[in-house]
């Protein structure tokens, strides 16, 4: 419902989501926005997702159908899938969450699926999306997804985006003139899509409702939501939550930067964001000593360049660059239009209304701090022209001349020596070239100690020792998980690791906190004493986290994924990335299926987590037989015996230990989260239907039960279950 407000506050009328691709491989950029391994859990959300969002009057856009697993080759690669792993792993979210909540749009994903493109594949979009699972609304072509003029109507794709269509237009009007295609296919098409119209409001003059942006009770909402999900994965010798502590050494990249996101296009920049820093010195006050320092730095591309005050001229007003646009290319005259930009990181620079799109130019104003004194390198990337000048000087210019056609985008970089404290003004100028799209435009700046000056880890080491707990904020850089790559390995980028051993060989009451969106390796998990996984917990971040460490909110997130202990565990090890065919030759054994039925260790497995209090399951009642046709009901008992008020994640998991078809040990099949005060009991019911016993048969082609004896097995985790019963179907 918040996000359904906020977006339409911004005058949308569909939100480009939820992401229910499966995480398949531990290496993939888009992991972070997807939700599980497991297909079960990631239709579960999505239908709560959608509901939610559609029941205020805005669309959901169900994405990316299918099997966009990847984005090495996204946009060519062919992901080879048999029938029953496409059916069991791959599509059965989408099925569920179109069956039972019925989004307004599903949009097709890039790649090709068994040798044809997602946005032309009649076997998925026509005869399964439309025909076996019933839905009704609008197949999208991801942007620029589509690569046909009427092949892809044919094959089920209504709306291709983005606009100025490339093939929808008067190549597709001449397809229908001379008989390539059928004017009712197109017909049916167009009607989808008013239809889609007609539900958002915009055929009627009535005013639709208006949406909220940044209130108190979302703001609220965002806190709630990271507190809930991060995820305790070690607590030594109850080092958390923070008691009797005088002075904390917060150490790491990430202590001072709230981490939102990874890149592409679901990153945007929130109105404010709270650092871990903040947050912990907002809990704790004046009580306990706080000191930071850096350790090190994680990125690997240079951070874009944040003003640390006002722009010039605009003083007392919010942080960020000042822009101010001119309907030319020499910046002259009275610019047509002006604001406030809180990064100059665009990957697609959309220019205010009023400004003529063929040919402008912007310069940005502002003005910064560098924490510490030293060589800076400024980086610029961009389409057309551009130039940076600290002060009156002119530091970097990146022409476009050269430039690939295809991908029109130039970098330049220098270093300047910057002092310390001190304000500093940087401009930056930007010149289109005429009738050519802007691509982007970025500015990029960090420090760059010289080796011989990089003293920071062995300062951070220093720190520790002389403090009571150490805390260190690492994980992810900007942009290091993001859309448009996948990560090159599955350690944590720059130092860190050395940092976190070093720290912890001084410091053994050390607790690391991390920022990652996919399973990362960690050989010191087990030495250290404890391990929060924060994921990326939104602009609340710092307060979240802080409430955790100090126990004001007992954590209860579960892993949605496995932790290999190492990359080689991984089931599409020998499988990925492929050349210009994925063979998905795991199969169905993806995530905690394949670790079970290898009997491999992961580090941390599928649903694990803990918390500062302890539960018990008990009195566990469930039928000896069950017709083929009745469902079958669960009951057991979850008593808190801690002495804190916490939240228990139960999980239901089914085994079929014969069947004509291997099956994985176990499968989730159901899970709810009951909140219990200490000594407090609650009886849990779950219900498995039929589809949850079933498998698909790729011979038959349809879902099949047979007869024989399951087990339901009930706990904490996939690899902590605490009862198991079982029963016969008839």
């Amino acid at each position: 419902i918040a996000l359904a407000r906020e977006t339409r506050a911004l005058g949308c009328d569909i939100l480009l989501g939820p992401c229910v691709n499966i995480m398949r491989t531990p290496l993939a950029g888009r992991n972070f926005e997807s939700y599980s391994e497991d297909p079960y859990l990631a239709g579960r959300i999505g239908i709560g997702w959608v509901r939610g969002l559609q029941s205020q009057g805005v669309g959901a856009s169900l994405k990316h159908f299918a099997c966009n697993n990847q984005e090495i080759e996204r946009f060519r690669g062919d992901s080879i899938v048999d029938e029953r792993t496409l059916r069991e792993i791959y599509l059965a979210q989408f099925e569920a969450i179109v069956k039972e909540a019925q989004p307004w749009t599903v949009m097709c994903a890039y790649n090709r699926i068994n040798g044809t493109y997602a946005s032309q594949n009649d076997y998925l979009q026509n005869q399964i999306l439309r025909e076996e699972w019933g839905f009704e609304g609008v197949v999208v072509s991801d942007w620029g997804a589509n690569h046909t003029i009427y092949e892809s109507v044919e094959g089920g794709l209504d709306l291709e985006m983005p606009g100025p269509a490339r093939y929808y237009g008067s190549l597709l009007v001449d397809a229908v003139r001379i008989w390539q295609i059928e004017e009712s296919t197109i017909d049916t098409a167009v009607r989808r899509i008013l239809h889609m119209i007609i539900k958002s409001g915009r055929m009627d003059d009535a005013p639709l409702p208006e949406g909220a942006v940044n209130v108190p009770e979302h703001q609220a909402l965002a806190r709630e939501l990271a507190e809930a999900s991060i995820t305790l994965l070690q607590n030594s010798d109850g080092l958390l939550p923070l008691k009797q502590v005088r002075s904390i050494a917060v150490i790491g990249p990430n202590a001072t930067e709230a981490r939102i996101g990874g890149g592409g296009s679901s990153y945007l920049e929130p109105p404010y964001r709270i650092s871990p820093l903040e947050g912990l010195k907002a809990a704790l006050g004046q009580d306990v000593e706080i000191r930071y320092t850096q350790g090190c730095d994680n990125y690997t591309d240079l951070p874009a360049l944040k003003p640390t005050m006002s722009p010039p001229g605009h003083e007392g007003v919010e942080r960020g660059f000042w822009a101010s646009y001119y309907n030319n290319a020499s910046l002259e005259g009275d610019p047509v239009a002006e604001r406030m930009d809180l990064y100059l990181d665009d990957w697609r620079l959309e220019p205010p209304a009023g400004v003529n799109e063929n040919a402008f130019s912007v310069r940005w104003t502002g003005q910064f701090e560098v924490a510490e004194e030293g060589r800076h390198l400024f980086r610029l990337r961009n389409s057309g022209t551009c130039r940076l000048y600290i002060g009156d000087e002119l530091l970097v210019e990146s022409p476009a001349e050269g430039a690939e056609p295809e991908q029109p985008v130039t970098e330049a970089s220098a270093h300047i020596e910057l002092t310390a404290g001190v304000s500093h003004t940087v401009k930056v100028e930007y010149i289109k070239p005429a009738d050519a799209e802007p691509r982007e435009v970025r500015v990029l700046a960090a420090y760059d100690p010289r080796p011989e000056d990089d003293d920071r880890l062995e300062r951070a080491v220093a720190l520790a020792k002389e403090s009571d707990v150490a805390i260190i904020f690492a994980g992810m850089g900007q942009g290091f998980e993001s859309e448009g790559g996948d990560r090159p390995h599955m350690n944590l980028p720059g130092r860190q690791d050395e940092l976190i051993k070093a720290v912890n060989a001084a410091n053994h009451k050390t607790v690391v906190v991390l920022n990652c969106g996919a399973p990362v390796e960690m050989s010191w998990a087990r030495e250290i004493g404890a391990l929060l996984l924060a994921y990326y917990p939104g602009q609340e971040a710092g307060t979240a986290i802080a409430n955790i460490l100090t126990g004001a909110v007992n954590p209860s997130g579960r892993l949605p994924v496995t932790f290999p202990a190492r990359y080689e565990d991984n089931p599409t090890y020998v499988n990925y990335p492929g050349l210009r065919q994925v063979h998905y030759g795991e199969g169905i054994f993806v995530g905690y299926r394949y670790y079970e039925h290898k009997s491999i260790d992961p580090l941390f497995p599928f649903g694990f987590g803990l918390s500062y209090t302890t539960f018990r399951y008990s009195d566990l009642v469930m039928p000896d037989r069950v017709a083929a046709s009745d469902s079958v009901e669960i009951t057991f008992t979850v008593t808190n015996t801690g002495d804190l008020a916490g939240k228990e994640v139960v999980q239901l998991y089914v085994s079929d230990p014969v069947s004509t078809l291997a099956r994985p040990v176990k499968e989730l099949k159901r899970f709810m989260k009951v909140a219990l005060e200490p000594g407090e009991s609650t009886r849990v019911t779950f219900t498995l239907d039929e589809r949850a016993l079933a498998f698909y048969d790729p011979v038959a082609k349809q879902w099949v039960v047979e007869p024989g004896e399951f087990s339901a097995m009930i706990g904490s985790s996939s690899r902590d279950i605490r009862l198991i019963g079982t029963f016969t179907l008839d």
